[in-house]
């Protein structure tokens, strides 16, 4: 009975009898953070099918949402032991090490640098949106041949599948196409506009699983329609205070980066201050050696000086002796031959002995007089090494400093969220200009997606000749063969076609 009725209700009055919860949703922090870790269980508990190149490009920006910018001296190799960022499907595919997949996930990690925990979020769920099964919801069918089927609803219209290949659909009806939807008990009819083709018709098991996928329908197609309806005043003053907040949150972000670089800049100069203070450190020290050593040496020499000295004057008062031992005995000669012959052999020996103390005389001399300049010498260097330490004592300090950095220059814009000085006055001006932002829009999104899937690639064939081909899944060979045939199999392909304009209303 209510299946009846239903299909005899269009869908402005089943709108109607929606009760109206809100006009526009505000998704919170905590939401927007409960949404993506529900996201990511579902792709790592592999109830969302995601390609290897994606799932590692979809780790690096939760380890980028999690742990912030990137640090070598912080993110040591390893820090991502603990971390389940794969899932098991893909690491078991390949025959890498889990310090293989940190390498490659920390690469890219390392390129986004700069960027905030809400922003890394915000690429996740971009990446995340654009896989085949993201925000597909499942419903076991049958058509009128009794073949079963499954039926998937989303944001971009209805996707009928073969129950083993959940990523292609065999038919998709975007809801601009569809004329109208109706049901009566367990059969459903999708009737396109397009009427030279075919309705078609499937039966559900349960009547209480045809209201889920009539409330679905009626969901879906709402914001379908809304996203491509101009947008009310409310909608309008809340995207312009989010633009505001976002550049808010840009300026914040920019001075932080400047106050982190300038406390960096005198981090830098307070070690280079450190260093040089301590090069002085060691040069006073090796200073004050040199000068120790120089004054030990310089006693040593006088002392040894002082010594040759007293040996000098006492060789010479040997030689002094000697000669007036020789003159004593010359003088009391012995009249004999013998004695004569004796005597003269002693004058010859006292003569021979009177030489060489003259000779060691003189050498011990020439020794002090060298000892005198070495000495000379000595105290000269321990004057020089006195006048370099007092060089180093009366060199100028270098002035205190200061690591806290300056406050910013007061001629940085504050931003003013107040609502009253917007103005919703949109004409025609206002229309066409909005139209070329989203164009633009759209322009970087496309620049940023080719960019995008270059580095997926790159990294598909880095890690292609790693593939255990006897490992991969039903899901794995499926999704190859899309990418061999191209995206025009892919669900994604209907929301690129011409929408039109002036449609019916989906009846359900």
């Amino acid at each position: 009975m209510a299946g009846a009725i239903a299909s005899r209700m269009s869908f402005s009055s089943l709108k109607r009898k929606q009760p109206k919860t809100f006009t526009v949703r505000i998704v919170t922090m905590d939401a927007e953070m409960e949404f993506n870790c529900e996201v990511k269980k579902q792709i790592l508990d592999e109830k969302i099918y995601c390609p290897p190149e994606a799932s590692v490009l979809l780790a690096s920006y939760a380890v980028q949402a999690k742990y912030g910018d990137y640090d070598p001296s912080v993110h040591k190799r390893g820090f991502l032991a603990q971390e389940e960022l794969l899932p098991k499907r893909v690491i078991n595919l390949y025959q890498m090490t889990p310090e293989m997949w940190e390498e490659r996930i920390t690469a890219w990690y390392a390129e986004h640098r700069g960027r905030a925990r809400d922003e890394a979020e915000m690429e996740y769920l971009k990446i995340a949106q654009d896989l085949e099964m993201y925000g597909v919801n499942y419903f076991a069918i049958r058509n009128k041949k009794g073949t079963e089927l499954l039926l998937g609803v989303d944001a971009l219209g209805l996707h009928i599948y073969d129950p083993e290949n959940r990523l292609t659909p065999k038919i998709s009806f975007p809801w601009n196409e569809i004329r109208n939807i109706s049901y009566s008990d367990k059969e459903f009819t999708i009737k396109p506009l397009d009427k030279k083709i075919d309705v078609f018709k499937f039966n559900s098991s349960k009547l209480r699983v045809n209201k889920l996928i009539l409330q679905l329908c009626i969901g879906n197609h709402d914001l379908f329609m809304r996203r491509r309806k101009a947008d009310s005043l409310e909608v309008q003053q809340m995207k312009a205070q989010a633009r505001e907040e976002k550049a808010r949150k840009q300026m914040e972000r920019q001075r932080l980066a400047r106050e982190k670089q300038m406390r960096e800049e005198a981090e830098r100069t307070r070690d280079e201050l450190e260093r040089r203070l301590l090069q002085m450190k060691e040069e006073a020290t090796m200073a004050n050696e040199a000068l120790m050593r120089s004054e030990e040496t310089a006693d040593l020499l006088a002392e040894k000086a002082q010594i040759t000295e007293e040996e000098a004057k006492l060789l010479a008062q040997k030689a002094a002796e000697a000669e007036q031992e020789m003159q004593r005995i010359k003088a009391t000669a012995i009249r004999t031959e013998e004695e004569k012959r004796l005597m003269e052999q002693k004058v010859l020996e006292a003569e021979v002995l009177a030489l060489k103390m003259a000779e060691e005389s003189e050498r011990r001399a020439k020794e002090a007089d060298q000892l005198k300049q070495d000495l000379q010498e000595a105290r000269e260097a321990e004057r020089r090494a006195k006048q370099k330490l007092l060089e180093i004592a009366t060199k100028p300090t270098y002035p205190p400093m200061n690591p806290i950095p300056a406050p910013l220059p007061p001629d940085i814009p504050s931003f003013n969220l107040i609502g009253d000085s917007l103005s919703f006055d949109f004409k025609d001006t206002d229309m066409k200009r909005l139209s070329m932002e989203i164009e633009k829009e759209k322009v970087e999104y496309m620049e940023k997606s080719k960019h995008l899937q270059e580095q997926l690639n790159e990294l598909k064939t880095e890690i292609e000749a790693l593939k255990l081909k006897e490992r991969e899944t039903a899901l794995d060979i499926l999704h190859n063969e899309n990418s061999d045939r191209g995206s025009g199999s892919s669900k994604h392909n209907t929301i690129k076609k011409p929408q039109a304009q002036g449609r019916r209303p989906i009846c359900i």
